[in-house]
This record gives structure tokens, sequence and C-alpha cells, in this order.
């Protein structure tokens, strides 16, 4: 039996983000042609792989057997084709956004190693990381690591963002020069992207849980510019920004530091670990001379993290 590698990494691909529809997008095919590659992968292998319905589809009980094969399946096929590519391609690192802290990270590398090429590659986060990792198509992943990892990736703590608040002339706050958690109570913290699922709502749902915050998520997310309108006008809501966040002027926005504890948001750079790209280990040399670790008398750190173990001392 030959399996078509087209139809494995479509496999991969909707096993990572459980939608056919979601799949399709990232891999460039319409939902049909994905539909057909798996069905002709389930025939070859005798078996069904997914559970299909209307809120997405997951993985079947053959099919969680199968996922760590046909991931080790497709890297080795990316990994044969790099290798005729030559090294001197640009080191690709995938972040969240092109504003939040990963970019500044790289960027400040990149400040002092001008021979490295680097291809900026957003996308939405773990989810979509985990494969592309696998799959050769990024070299490294910024991101906050919660659940398992393949076996094949590797990463480090990087950096833990402290967090601001962003809030109007008319909040209460906003002639504070800094305040604490216990000062937010009363407020509510508006963050309409926080999809569910994220790394990064889990983190803000630790967050609330232990704090007694109120985030509303409800609405459509109109991007930065028109949060920060909307945050402006209001007496009442506020929004968390990483200290990180390049954050665009504008006349009525209070930036303030949050302490005692400051919550700090977890990044950490990921790669696959057969990965010789010749510019990665400079890379990861350059984050870890610059973390700072945890420290449990001024830092607040989720659980996930704390049971870690790897925030509180420099790899």
């Amino acid at each position: 039996m030959e399996l078509d590698l087209g139809a494995v990494r479509a496999f991969v691909v909707i096993a990572d983000h459980q939608h056919f529809g979601e799949a399709a997008d990232q891999l460039g095919l319409t939902q049909q042609a994905v539909s057909k590659r798996i069905a002709k992968l389930e025939a070859a292998l005798g078996t069904t792989l997914f559970h299909r319905s209307r809120h997405g589809s997951g993985l079947t009980e053959d099919g969680a057997a199968f996922l760590p094969h046909a991931r080790s399946l497709i890297a080795l096929a990316d990994q044969a084709t790099a290798s005729l590519r030559g090294r001197s391609r640009p080191l690709r690192v995938d972040v969240l956004g092109t504003r939040l802290a990963a970019t500044e990270l790289v960027r400040t590398f990149h400040e002092t190693h001008h021979d490295v090429e680097i291809d900026i590659v957003t996308s939405p986060g773990l989810r979509s990381g985990r494969s592309a990792l696998v799959n050769g198509t990024i070299d490294v992943a910024f991101a906050r690591v919660v659940g398992a990892l393949d076996p094949d990736i590797d990463h480090i703590p990087a950096y833990l963002e402290p967090l601001h608040i962003l809030v109007g002339p008319g909040h209460r706050l906003a002639e504070r020069r800094q305040v604490r958690l216990v000062d937010l109570v009363d407020s509510t913290a508006r963050m309409p992207g926080n999809e569910p699922g994220s790394e990064w709502a889990q983190y803000y749902d630790d967050l609330t849980a232990d704090f007694g915050l109120t985030i509303d998520t409800g609405g459509p997310n109109f991007g930065l510019d028109h949060m920060l309108d909307e945050i402006a006008e209001s007496s009442d809501l506020y929004m968390f920004s990483g200290e990180r966040l390049r954050v665009p002027w504008h006349p009525d926005i209070r930036r303030i530091p949050v302490v005692e504890p400051t919550p700090g948001y977890p990044h950490s750079m990921l790669w696959h670990r057969r990965n010789r790209h010749p510019a990665l280990p400079r890379l990861i040399r350059h984050i870890t001379a610059d973390f700072e670790p945890f420290d449990p008398g001024r830092h607040w750190l989720p659980p996930t993290e704390i049971r870690a173990g790897l925030w509180g001392r420099s790899s």
C-alpha cells in the first residue's frame, strides 16, 4: 500500500484545526478537494479517521493512532525536499502579529545579526504552529506552550512579558502611575479577539479566575485602532497590553503598568529538533541570554507554567 503524501498532509492539518474548511484555507485548496484527499486516504488505510459534525471534525481512535506517524512522514518528506534547496534561505519565524512582543524579540536579534535573513510569518498561534514546525513550513514559532507537543518539537522560555492596561481619560484609574489587579475588579476588560481554546484565551481565563476580573469577549474584532477608540470613549472599559506591544499613538489613551503582582505573559520559542538552519543556534543563544526568569515575589503566572517549572530559571 502506497500513501499519498498530499492526503497525509491534509489529514495532519485537519487534525490541528479540527475543521475541514480551515484546513482547506491553510492548504490553499477547496474544501471539496480536501474531502476527496481524506476519502482516498481512509480508503487506502481501510478505516475512518475523523468524526464529522456541524461543529468540527474530531479524530477517531484510529485517527489518533495514525497522527504521530503521519506527522513523521510529512516531516521526512519536507526535510528531503529542503535538503535539495540549499541552506541559504531566510530563517522563517512564526508570530501572532507584527505589533506583538515576539516580533520585537526577533527585531532585536536582527539588529545585532544583520547577516541573517528573516521572513516573518503571522498565524493563529500554536494550533497551526505545531504542524508548521513539524512539516518544515517554518523554522521557529513564538507562542505560549499549552498541552502536549510533538516529541520532535523543542522549546525554551523566551520572554515573560509584563502586562499593562490601556484606559481612556474618563476612566477612574486614568491618572494612576501603576495599578494593582484588585483595582480592576470593578471595571471590564475588552478582548473581542480572545478566541475560545487559544493559548492566550486560556491565560486570561486563569487570570480572571484568580483575581475576580471581568472580561468581555463579545462583538466582532475590528482591530486595534477601533479598540483604542472604544477604550478612549469609555469610563468603565480597559484593555490589557503587553509591555512590548507597539500601540498606535492615540491622543486619549493612557498606558499603565500592572503591579503587586505583575501578570507575566509567557512567550516560548519553539523549533524542530532536526532543524539545521545555520541561524537557529544563534537565535537560541540570543533569546537565552536575554531571558529574565519568573520572580514569585513580583510576578503572577498561570498554574500551567508554575507546574512546568521552566520559568524560574534561565536555560
